[in-house]
């Protein structure tokens, strides 16, 4: 059961409801069976009214006397004060559309709900009066449409009342045959955690506009289609589709002001639709991308989801349901990030809220990063292009901000960014600077970029596409180095998200170089480097940053054995703080490495035993601590914090759910972390198998990928590998470890190779 969810009951909550999508629209299926209701999101409807304008009028000047506070007056809490005057304005929210209400009659029994992650499709099965029914709904990619099927055993059975009703004001259009409706999303709305007398705020003529479109298809039963919706009376089969366009028109641009030329897109997207071939068209399209890779452990188990968590709460082991969570990332990318669409933010694209936690935006100092963990490690590299988009898009406004902020070249993108491309430190003076004032998140990003081409080597991506990303955020750092006559500092740094207590007992968190921005750039300087060698390329830029990376602080350890977080071993606000950013150096940069640096990874153990001693993990948290733990081989450690996430931090639909916060960054980035355990290709030798737990004795893998363009199938049994397979999309030479030693393996493009031959 590793690739269905399945449940004897409807969804008590949203959180519950099983998602659907296609990268564009997104639906939350709740499986009610007399009052159904069906939660619908678009990705680029988001409050607001265009690109906002950056009026900082005097960044280089405060810029100046942040440096001069920590440079020469050694005050970090003035320092970190001083840094509000750089904040711009706040972010815009991910906003809901609408809600698809179908409203029937009778009581159920015999009921099942599920979501078949192979198929993509939710399935409600249930007995009303004797009649069996059978409902469907999917999200189709290729028809750009959702929908929804209901079908009877017996003639005649179905009637149903079907509407939209949505948080936003709307009005009801009916032409056709076509219900519909159309809105707008706020035009100006205050983020949840800033109180506000009028915090969500429409006016007429501003904002993005919206339009939905629904059509429903009866056999054996009349159609009616008014402005209270449409009803179906006394049907065998009945097929509802739903379509719906916004006036986004791109970041750089006002929305469009006319919401009905988006009813009349998704009105004309139903035109265009073949009733008949939906599911089938539907099908193919999402098993291209699903079927590419999988995990499977143990034995299937076969109770309901549900019930499986809460036995694993119990104390119990089920491996099964590692892989089903594993499985459910894969799907969850496939069905919020697609080309040609907004990548996947803090939700993916589902959200119920107009005032959303944390905006439901992009949170670049970890989270939206953590959202492509998995991409190009299991096989869904389509799913990667929004990210190259996003940041595309970043680079360009990044470039005035850096200007504005800096009086610098290149681009800088910080903490927040939205669907207008925000790409200053947020705030407004208001906000802390331990989280806004991170300006080396567009260089984290940018890493993305480079660890995609190591695994399609893409060469033509690299040259037209990541390398000028790279090249631009690396004109912005050796820009904003300083030399303090001894190191080349990068000023004002910050460890995400965690301040440091000073002698006086004040909290600050804006220093010198701090151990993550070292990381970051020491990184970025060296994938600039290994870009142009790639491409032929020699530019003074790779010499400088070259020339430039021998001069960075180094990274130091602590005299009791950590890695420092800071320049000075501050006394940490929190000792078990959620972010492990000095650890970048291990996951999900390269530089640490047992085998290579023995010195650097015995500081990042002692760091993360620290770290973790007592902790209670948050969601996305756990994730990045699955990775740690592989890449150091503590396969057991890694196995304990899956557990618990799996006990504590998981709705019944495995989605991630901590109270009433939800963040699939948590969900993507435990599947983007389990493949290190099995699979790891950061270093110059592939591993299989590196840390597998034992609480995982027989289980295989499909479709796993390694940098260099490899993929395997492994298998093993009582932890004994007995069956590994690799295929080759280029020719190479690779050295890859297997548990009983290394072997070189010379393969040509298109190779595939039994290392390992199964029984």
């Amino acid at each position: 059961m590793s690739h269905q969810l399945w449940f004897h009951a409807p969804a008590s909550d949203w959180f519950e409801a099983l998602p659907l999508g296609n990268g564009h629209l997104g639906a939350k299926v709740y499986g009610r069976v007399a009052d159904e209701r069906i939660a619908l999101n678009l990705d680029d409807v988001w409050s607001g009214d265009g690109p906002r304008t950056l009026t900082v009028p005097d960044g280089p000047a405060v810029l100046a006397d942040v440096r001069r506070l920590l440079l020469e007056d050694g005050d970090q809490l003035a320092a970190t004060e001083r840094t509000r005057a750089l904040q711009g304005p706040l972010v815009e929210s991910y906003q809901p559309l609408a809600d698809l209400v179908i409203r029937s009659s009778g009581t159920a029994t015999q009921y099942r709900r599920t979501l078949d992650l192979s198929t993509g499709v939710v399935g409600v099965d249930y007995t009303v009066d004797g009649t069996r029914f059978r409902r469907e709904t999917f999200v189709s990619a290729p028809d750009q449409v959702l929908a929804w099927t209901i079908t009877a055993d017996q003639p005649g059975a179905i009637s149903l009342d079907l509407s939209l009703e949505s948080q936003h004001p709307i009005a009801v259009e009916v032409a056709d045959g076509t219900y519909g409706v159309v809105g707008r999303a706020p035009s100006d709305l205050t983020i949840e955690y800033r109180e506000s007398p009028d915090p969500i705020r429409y006016e007429d003529g501003r904002g993005i506009g919206f339009g939905v479109a629904l059509r429903a298809f009866a056999d054996g039963g009349p159609v009616t289609a008014t402005h209270d919706g449409i009803a179906v009376r006394g049907a065998t089969r009945v097929t509802v589709v739903l379509a719906a366009a916004s006036t986004f028109a791109g970041w750089q641009v006002p929305p469009g002001r006319d919401p009905l030329t988006a009813l009349s897109a998704a009105s004309a997207m139903l035109d265009s639709v073949a009733v008949d071939k939906l599911r089938e068209r539907h099908v193919e399209d999402h098993a291209s991308l699903y079927d590419r890779a999988s995990l499977e452990l143990g034995v299937p188990v076969e109770l309901p989801t549900d019930e499986r968590i809460k036995a694993v709460a119990a104390g119990g082991n089920d491996p099964d349901l590692v892989a089903l969570a594993f499985n459910l990332g894969r799907y969850l990318l496939i069905a919020s990030s697609r080309p040609g669409t907004q990548a996947a933010n803090l939700q993916g694209i589902w959200n119920q809220d107009r005032r959303p936690m944390w905006a439901s935006d992009w949170t670049n100092n970890i989270n939206t990063q953590m959202n492509y963990w998995l991409a190009d490690l299991t096989g869904l590299s389509e799913c990667f292009d929004p990210l190259t988009d996003l940041i595309e898009g970043l680079a360009s406004s990044g470039a005035e901000t850096a200007r504005i902020l800096y009086d610098a070249p290149g681009w800088v993108s910080h903490h927040n960014a939205d669907i207008w491309r925000a790409t200053w430190p947020v705030g407004d003076g208001g906000d802390d600077p331990v989280w806004s004032m991170c300006a080396t998140c567009g260089v984290w990003l940018t890493a993305h970029l480079m660890e995609h081409y190591r695994f399609s080597l893409d060469v033509d991506f690299l040259r037209e596409r990541a390398y000028p990303l790279i090249a631009g955020a690396a004109e912005f750092v050796l820009a904003m180095l300083v030399d303090d006559g001894e190191h080349l500092q990068f000023i004002p740094s910050t460890a995400p998200e965690h301040h440091f207590v000073l002698p006086s007992g004040g909290k600050a968190s804006v220093d010198l170089t701090s151990t993550y921005d070292i990381w970051l750039i020491r990184e970025l300087f060296a994938n600039l480097a290994d870009a142009e060698g790639v491409l032929g390329l020699q530019s003074s830029l790779a010499a400088r940053a070259t020339a430039a990376r021998d001069r960075l602080p180094g990274i130091r350890v602590t005299p009791d054995g950590r890695l420092h977080e800071w320049p000075t071993d501050w006394q940490p606000s929190e000792a078990q703080h959620r972010h492990q950013s000095h650890l970048y150096g291990l996951y999900p940069g390269a530089e640490i490495d047992p085998a290579r640096t023995p010195e650097w990874a015995a500081a990042a153990r002692a760091s993360l035993e620290l770290r973790t001693a007592g902790a209670v993990n948050g969601g996305w948290t756990a994730a990045w601590l699955v990775a740690l733990w592989a890449r150091l081989f503590e396969p057991s450690r890694a196995a304990a914090v899956i557990h618990d996430y799996l006990s504590r931090l998981v709705s019944d639909n495995l989605l991630h759910r901590d109270g009433d916060i939800f963040q699939i960054d948590a969900n993507f980035g435990l599947t983007g972390c389990i493949p290190e355990l099995l699979l790891q290709s950061h270093t110059d030798v592939i591993r299989l198998l590196p840390a597998l737990p034992a609480e995982w004795p027989d289980g295989s893998f499909h479709g796993l990928r390694a940098r260099g363009g490899l993929s395997f199938d492994v298998a093993w049994r009582d932890g004994i590998l007995t069956e590994a397979v690799v295929r080759a999309s280029v020719a190479g030479t690779y050295r890859i470890a297997l548990p009983d030693g290394e072997r070189a393996v010379e393969l040509a493009a298109g190779q595939q190779l039994d290392l390992v031959r199964g029984a």
